[in-house]
C-alpha cells in the first residue's frame, strides 16, 4: 500500500498527481484529485493534510514532501478544463435524492450520483452553498472565488440547490418521495463558555464558529481592540487571525492544556504566532468580569500535567495565583457539536452522546432510507473526511436505490504495471532529491493584515511547484522481486544507496532485523522475505529506507528486480454495476 495515499481518507493517488505536476500537467493532476478529493483548489488550501506526516521522505528527512500545497498548484495552474468534466445526465433514473445541508459531504454525495441519473435536491438553511467551507473558514486562508468556482463544477451536473430554506422536521422529508436522504449538516453549535459572569457580559462574548460564520456573510466588520480567543483548535487559530483584521491590536489565545497538546494544526499555531498573536497556555477561564454589563476580562486559574495514582495524567491546580487579562471581547473556541433539533427521536435511533447510530461502514441509519456523513456522522473531523464519508455513503445509497445488500462494498480498482522502458530507462523520473522541503510565499504581513480578503499565502509557482515534485519518493513505484531468476550476485546489495538490500540465512524476525546490512529499527515496517534461494539464502528488503530510485533493477544482470507500479482506484458509486 502507498503510505500517504492510504493516510489520505479519500485515498487520493498522491504519487500519480505529483509526477503529473512535474510534468506540468497541470489539469490533469488536478482531474485526479478531483476524482477523489473533489474540491483540489480548496483542500490545497485547507486540508488537515494527513497523507504529510505518512510520507516516506519524513522516514530519511526531516520534513515529508509538501503534498497538499502542490494539490493547490495544480488547481492555480490547471487553465481550462476543456471539457474534461463530466456533463449532466440526462436520463432520469427514476430515483430522488435528498440532501440536507450544502457543505462538502453532501455535495460529494451530488458530485457521484448526478452523472448516474439520480435527482438530488440539496436544501441548506444559507444563501449560497459550500457549508462549512463558505462560512468558517475565512477568506485569508480561501478566497471566495475558489469555493464558488468548485462549488459550482458539482452544481453544473443538474442537482438541485434549495437554499434559504432550513429543514425543521425528518419526519416530514420521509413522508415526501425522496428514495434516499442524505444528512450532512456538519456540527453547526459551538460550545459556550460556562462560568460566573458570562451571562452579564454577553453581549462582548460570542461562540467563534457562529462569529466565523457572521464575518463571512459580511454581518460582523469589526471587534474590539482587546480580544481573547478561548481554545486551541484550527477553529481559535481562525479566529485569531481574522480578529487581527478586523481591528484586534492586542490579541490573545487562551488554552487550558499544553503547547504540544493543542488540537490545532503545527502550521495554525505557526502562522498565528508569524502574525504576532501569543498563545498562553494551562490557563482555564474561572469567571468573567464585567462593569454595568461591559466586559472587562477574564480571571484564569493555572492549571499543569499531574498523573494520578492510576498513572494517567490529568490537568490540576497548580495552586499559583488566578491571572486577570484585560479584553474588550472573548471568542469561545473550545469546541463544537452535532445539534438535531429537526430530527424526531421516534424516527431514528441515537447513541447515549446524542449521535446517530450509523454503519461504520455504509453510513446508514437504523431508518434504511436515511445516511449520514461528514460531521453529522461521527462528530466533528474536517473536509478530507467529510469527502470520503460523502464518497461512501453515495455507494450505499446507489445500491440501496437498487435494491442491493448495501454492506456488499464493491471492491477497488487496482492495476500493477512495469515502468521498465529499456536496459537504464524508467518512464518516470527516479532522480534521488536531498533537496529540504520549500517553503510556500507569504503576503507581507502588514498588507496581509490590511484586509479580511487578501490571501496570505501565495502558493507555489511552476518552478517551486517543480522542485518540490522532485522531493517524492514515487512510492506507488515499487521494486518487485523475482526469486527464481535471482542468481544472487549482490549487485543490487553494493549499488543500493541506503543498504536496504541484504541476502542472509532466514531467521525469526528479532533476530533478522539485526542482521541486516543496515538493521531495520522502524518495526511499524514490515521486512520484504522472498522465498529461498539456491543458496539456502533469502532476500530480504526494509522498504522504511528505500528511496524507489530503481538502481537495483538497473544493476541486476538477470532481471530478478523490476520497479513497478501500483495504482489504487477507489470504488465509487457506479463502480459496482
Amino acid at each position: 500500500m502507498v503510505d500517504c495515499q492510504w493516510a489520505c481518507p479519500a485515498h487520493t493517488p498522491v504519487p500519480e498527481y505529483i509526477r503529473m505536476i512535474a510534468q506540468g500537467r497541470y489539469a490533469d493532476a488536478y482531474m485526479v484529485n478531483w476524482k477523489s478529493n473533489v474540491f483540489p483548489g480548496i483542500l490545497g488550501r485547507t486540508c488537515d493534510r494527513p497523507c504529510e506526516p505518512a510520507c516516506r521522505r519524513g522516514r530519511v528527512e526531516e520534513e515529508p514532501v509538501a503534498i497538499c500545497r502542490l494539490k493547490r498548484a495544480a488547481a492555480d495552474n490547471k487553465g481550462e478544463l476543456n471539457g474534461r468534466m463530466p456533463t449532466p445526465n440526462e436520463v432520469w433514473n427514476g430515483k430522488t435524492v435528498a440532501c440536507v445541508g450544502a457543505g462538502p459531504a453532501s455535495l460529494t454525495v451530488a458530485r457521484d450520483l448526478a452523472p448516474l441519473g439520480y435527482k438530488v435536491v440539496i436544501y441548506d438553511r444559507e444563501q449560497k452553498g459550500g457549508g462549512m467551507i463558505r462560512s468558517q473558514i475565512p477568506r485569508f486562508r480561501l478566497p471566495e472565488e475558489v469555493i464558488d468556482e468548485e462549488v459550482g463544477y458539482i452544481t453544473a451536473l443538474g442537482p438541485r440547490l434549495v437554499l434559504n430554506q432550513e429543514v425543521t422536521s425528518l419526519k416530514t422529508m420521509l413522508e415526501e418521495s425522496y428514495d434516499a436522504i442524505f444528512v450532512g449538516t456538519g456540527a453547526p453549535r459551538g460550545r459556550d463558555l460556562d462560568v460566573p459572569g458570562r451571562a452579564e457580559a454577553a453581549a462582548n462574548i460570542h461562540v467563534g464558529i457562529d462569529w466565523l460564520s457572521s464575518v463571512s456573510f459580511g454581518h460582523i466588520e469589526k471587534i474590539g481592540r482587546r480580544v481573547i480567543v478561548l481554545g486551541g483548535g484550527n477553529t481559535a487559530m481562525d479566529c485569531c487571525r481574522t480578529s487581527r483584521r478586523l481591528g484586534g491590536e492586542d490579541v490573545k489565545v487562551i488554552v487550558r492544556s499544553g503547547f504540544d497538546e493543542m488540537k490545532a494544526s503545527p502550521w495554525e499555531k505557526e502562522d498565528a504566532m508569524h502574525e504576532g498573536i501569543p498563545i498562553f497556555n494551562f490557563l482555564v477561564p474561572k469567571s468573567v468580569t464585567h462593569e454595568n454589563g461591559k466586559l472587562t476580562g477574564v480571571w484564569f486559574e493555572k492549571v499543569g500535567w499531574q498523573t494520578g495514582e492510576d498513572g494517567r495524567r490529568a490537568l490540576k491546580p497548580t495552586g499559583e495565583p488566578d491571572q486577570h487579562f484585560e479584553c474588550d471581547d472573548v471568542l469561545v473556541a473550545i469546541g463544537q457539536e452535532n445539534s438535531f433539533p429537526w430530527i424526531e427521536r421516534d424516527v431514528l435511533d441515537f447513541d447515549k452522546w446524542g449521535m446517530p447510530v450509523v454503519g461504520e461502514t455504509t453510513f446508514q441509519s437504523s431508518n434504511p432510507k436515511v445516511f449520514f456523513g461528514g460531521d453529522s456522522a461521527f462528530g466533528p473531523k474536517n473536509i478530507i473526511w467529510a469527502v470520503a464519508h460523502g464518497h461512501e455513503a453515495a455507494v450505499s445509497i446507489d445500491l440501496y436505490c437498487r435494491g442491493q445488500d448495501v454492506s456488499l462494498r464493491p471492491p477497488p480498482g487496482v492495476t500493477l504495471a512495469s515502468q521498465k522502458m529499456g536496459i537504464h530507462e524508467w518512464s518516470y523520473d527516479n532522480d534521488v532529491s536531498l533537496d529540504e522541503r520549500r517553503k510556500v510565499p507569504l503576503m507581507e504581513t502588514t498588507l496581509a493584515l490590511s484586509s479580511i480578503k487578501n490571501e496570505v499565502e501565495l502558493g507555489f509557482d511552476e518552478q517551486l511547484a517543480y522542485a518540490e515534485t522532485q522531493r517524492c519518493l514515487n512510492c506507488d513505484v515499487q521494486t518487485v522481486f523475482s526469486a527464481p531468476a535471482c542468481i544472487e550476485c549482490d549487485a543490487c546489495v553494493d549499488i543500493c544507496p541506503t543498504d536496504c538490500i541484504t541476502f542472509t540465512a532466514n531467521a525469526e524476525e528479532p533476530d533478522l532485523r539485526e542482521r541486516l546490512k543496515a538493521p531495520a529499527l522502524n518495526l511499524t515496517q514490515d521486512l520484504y522475505v522472498s522465498g529461498a534461494l539456491p543458496t539456502g539464502r533469502v532476500m530480504v528488503k526494509d522498504e522504511d529506507v528505500c528511496l524507489h530510485c530503481g538502481l537495483c533493477a538497473e544493476r541486476c544482470p538477470t532481471g530478478a528486480w523490476d520497479m513497478q507500479k501500483f495504482l489504487l482506484n477507489t470504488t465509487q458509486a457506479g463502480g459496482c454495476r
